[in-house]
């Protein structure tokens, strides 16, 4: 019986996947999941109690591939700069792979607060893979700093997916890059680089050549003279 409950829930799960990369949430609803799956409306109820628990039984079992992906491009590289720029990178790609709208899609939905602590749970991993080379940039308070990044990147994501469903001409490549920028060098202009990291300009240790302290306008450095842009509320 046991056995057959968790095979049961894990075609549901399967379910929601494909109903979220075929329409988003407004495709996932209990009676699509029902269809999906042979099962009564009732039935699936049993297993779920709203689209929220979906969403967030996915992230459980999502998030841990998602951090894996990035951590496995992050390792790829050796200076900071690069590290912070695979992780940016990263999420961005994957936000767009259909196979990671679960993971995408709890920034649409209204948790409560033991679901919000479960997923933050989950996600530290993934924040935690950027805290080192934020360290290493020099950042004084590299896990402010990292919650602060993660921002960014949810912020593009959703640019990316608003520019997908309005035909903006913004580009995946456009704001990645942006973010990239933002994420490295805050509000200033972005450099060229002779190599390295797109959108850098690290020294021999992985920081911004043109400064021997952190930088004033990147996440986490001192505080700066001008306003910081808003950004939405991170999960880590």
């Amino acid at each position: 019986m046991a056995e057959h409950r968790q095979l049961q829930r894990a075609a549901l799960l399967d379910a929601a996947r494909s109903l979220l990369t075929e329409g988003g949430m407004d495709a996932l609803t209990f009676p699509s999941l029902a269809a999906r799956t042979g099962l009564a409306r009732s039935s699936v109820y049993e297993y779920f109690r709203s689209r929220a628990a979906v969403v967030e039984a996915l992230c459980e079992v999502d998030f841990p591939l998602w951090a894996a992906e990035i951590e496995a491009g992050m390792d790829g590289c050796d200076r900071a700069a690069d590290r912070i720029e695979a992780y940016v990178r990263g999420q961005l790609a994957l936000a767009g792979d259909p196979r990671h709208r679960a993971v995408v899609a709890i920034s649409a939905l209204e948790l409560d607060e033991a679901a919000r602590e479960r997923i933050r749970a989950a996600h530290g991993r993934l924040v935690g893979l950027v805290v080192q080379a934020l360290d290493d940039l020099g950042h004084d308070r590299p896990r402010l700093a990292a919650a602060l990044l993660q921002g960014v990147v949810e912020a593009a994501v959703k640019r990316c997916e608003r520019s997908a469903a309005s035909g903006s001409g913004e580009g995946p490549q456009e704001i990645a890059d942006a973010a990239v920028a933002l994420a490295l060098h805050g509000l200033g202009p972005r450099t060229t680089t002779t190599g390295g990291a797109r959108g850098s300009n690290p020294g021999t240790d992985g920081r911004p050549s043109d400064s021997s302290a952190p930088d004033s306008t990147a996440p986490g450095g001192p505080p700066s003279d001008r306003p910081a842009p808003g950004c939405p509320e991170a999960v880590a």
